[in-house]
């Protein structure tokens, strides 16, 4: 178990290296302060994953330092339940100059492993870094998704009660990025507990069981990961330009955006034409949207995004990829309509979100982003039956030698 009580960390910032000196000498500030983390608070059960979002310099990081003892906080107090271990920088704790089977050595000692402790474990670690002869080169000579493999391995199999990951885990590839997530999983199910970083909104949402959101060093939202990463998607959207972003309550639900075009209505339909909240896998659909220009927009983006029940994306577009420019006259309103002639998509439940934004996406300027507009349920159709998210239909070939 881990829990976090009221901690803050405050680093000094220089101009120059010699500014630290002249403090020391003359004994007066030349220094400023940054707080990177101010009253954070949080626990973390056995077999519980908490994920960390927010933008970069948000102090994501400088929490992972504090929970994993590379920094002491200023303030507050943590407490961990016996081992903590994980990946922080790429690359902490070992030795370029070493080879992989060295630095096994080396970075296990970090951690707490006796020699012969390590010794054990030698045989899993090198076997799950899947390095073969690699590991007895210098890591100078491994690529950055080789130097993970071998991190994560190394802290993954360190025995910890606790594992925190950073951004680390990116750099892989995506064999070995699914080979983590599953042995992750494994440790979170055997009772350890977990803090996740990522900015793959996705992995928090499948991985978490609940998320806190980081703003200049506070915690800003905490709950379900869903709820947490519409929260952050709403603080990059006030970092748009233009009018002041606002929540705002229309006849489908609450959203936000600065108002330069609202939506107004959004509605799925079958290949008849009918509102539907029931679709057959394969079959035609259509998603209509009515949005009033309140400013005369020369290229406004409209988009989807479709979640399944965890709230992963499942697929999402937008005219702007599509290549579709949109020019629309203050105080007229506007049918847009997405046509798909195979709705492909596996049986479950969906919800679908849909903004109106420039650009490629709504960080340049958000006029109005509505999370969970309307939901729906997918069943097989009667063509033949599939397992998964995609309905793919393959052409089958059997040929004799």
């Amino acid at each position: 178990m881990i829990s976090v009580s009221n901690i803050s960390k405050t680093f000094k910032l220089y101009k120059s290296p010699a500014d630290r000196l002249k403090e020391i000498v003359l004994r007066r500030s030349f220094h400023r302060e940054f707080h990177a983390l101010k009253d954070v608070s949080f626990e973390v059960g056995e077999g519980e994953t908490l994920g960390i979002v927010g933008r970069n310099g948000a102090g994501k990081s400088t929490v992972l330092k504090l929970l994993t003892g590379v920094l002491i906080p200023d303030t507050g107090n943590i407490h961990i339940s016996g081992k903590i271990t994980g990946l922080l920088e790429l690359g902490t704790g070992f030795n370029v100059e070493f080879s992989g089977l060295d630095n096994i050595f080396l970075n296990g000692t970090y951690l707490g492993l006796s020699r012969q402790e390590i010794k054990t474990r030698l045989d899993d670690i090198i076997k799950f870094t899947e390095l073969n002869e690699f590991i007895y080169e210098p890591i100078k000579t491994y690529s950055s998704g080789m130097v993970m493999r071998l991190a994560f391995s190394v802290a993954i199999h360190a025995d910890p009660k606790a594992f925190v990951v950073d951004e680390a885990l990116a750099v892989g590839d995506a064999y070995f990025q699914q080979k983590c997530m599953s042995k992750i999983k494994e440790f979170k199910n055997s009772g350890g507990s977990i803090v996740f970083v990522s900015h793959d909104m996705n992995a928090v949402k499948v991985l978490c069981d609940k998320s806190i959101l980081l703003e200049n060093g506070e915690v800003v939202e905490k709950g379900e990961p869903e709820n947490v990463i519409n929260t952050y998607n709403f603080l990059i959207a006030k970092r748009s330009k233009g009018k002041e972003i606002k929540y705002q309550d229309n006849n489908i639900t609450s959203g936000y955006g600065n108002n330069k075009a609202t939506i107004n209505s959004v509605h799925l339909l079958d290949k008849n034409s009918n509102n539907v909240e029931l679709l057959l896998s394969g079959n035609p659909a259509l998603i209509k949207i009515n949005l009033t220009a309140q400013e005369t927009i020369e290229d406004l983006t409209i988009g989807i995004m479709i979640r399944d029940k965890f709230g992963q994306d499942i697929f999402g577009t937008n005219s702007f990829y599509l290549n579709k420019k949109i020019f629309v006259e203050k105080a007229k309103s506007y049918l847009i309509t997405f046509q798909f002639a195979e709705f492909n998509i596996g049986p479950g439940k969906y919800s679908l979100t849909v903004a109106a934004h420039t650009q490629n996406t709504h960080v340049e300027e958000c006029f109005h982003w509505i999370d969970g507009s309307t939901t729906f349920e997918v069943v097989s159709g009667n063509d033949f039956y599939f397992a998964g998210l995609s309905r793919l239909i393959p052409e089958l070939l059997v040929e004799s030698d």
